[in-house]
């Protein structure tokens, strides 16, 4: 019996370890044929481009994530609090994610936004960024909208450096901050990111708001 991967898998095994390594420019169309033992036919065949097949490598880790993140947030209910949309959010990659795995390629998609932006957020981020601001909004409705989304943003910022962080915390903490208890690990960042969300808009959103709306 063989246990091999197919040949699709391996071309995407091959390119999310290379371009986390090495980064995208860095990693050529030959290097993934050799990693993963096929030829560029192959390549062709499956992706296309290396652009298509950068797109294929970071879709097949989101994918998975954002639809356990709508699947939690569905089941909250109507009325969900604030931290039970917080904990719909987090729990997919604080808990369950193996960020051991994706680390080096988050981080080289994360440290080239404009890149990494351009063929996901549209597909991937704004439309499950719009269904929780929503739902922030109506657990939080004494926040603008646009304030709501501010703080989705310090909070991704957040999770992301988290996240990256979290396998050196202990040792850069002198054992202080041990992030192997992943359940306490996210109450800690849903007590946090809560804090955040509930707190009063600072004086300048009515102006900053005001100013937008003059622009339109």
């Amino acid at each position: 019996m063989n246990d091999r991967p197919d040949t699709k898998t391996r071309i995407l095994d091959a390119a999310e370890k290379l371009f986390g390594m090495k980064g995208f420019d860095s990693t050529s169309l030959r290097d993934i044929t050799a990693e993963a033992e096929v030829n560029l036919a192959a390549v062709n065949y499956h992706f296309q481009s290396k652009d298509s097949l950068m797109e294929a490598v970071i879709c097949r880790r989101i994918e998975p994530v954002n639809r356990r993140r709508l699947e939690l947030l569905e089941a909250t209910g109507e009325n969900p609090t604030v931290d039970d949309i917080l904990r719909a959010f987090l729990v997919p990659v604080i808990v369950e994610l193996n960020i051991s795995s994706v680390a080096p390629l988050l981080g080289r998609a994360l440290a080239d936004p404009g890149q990494f932006l351009e063929r996901i957020i549209r597909t991937q981020f704004a439309p499950l960024g719009q269904r929780f601001a929503e739902a922030l909004g109506r657990a939080l409705p004494d926040l603008s909208p646009a304030e709501v989304v501010w703080r989705q943003h310090f909070m991704v910022g957040g999770m992301t450096h988290l996240l990256m962080w979290r396998p050196y915390l202990k040792e850069m903490t002198g054992g202080l901050c041990d992030s192997s208890d992943r359940e306490a690990l996210l109450e800690r960042a849903v007590v946090f990111f809560g804090a955040g969300f509930r707190a009063p808009s600072f004086a300048g959103v009515a102006q900053e708001e005001h100013l937008v709306a003059e622009r339109n």
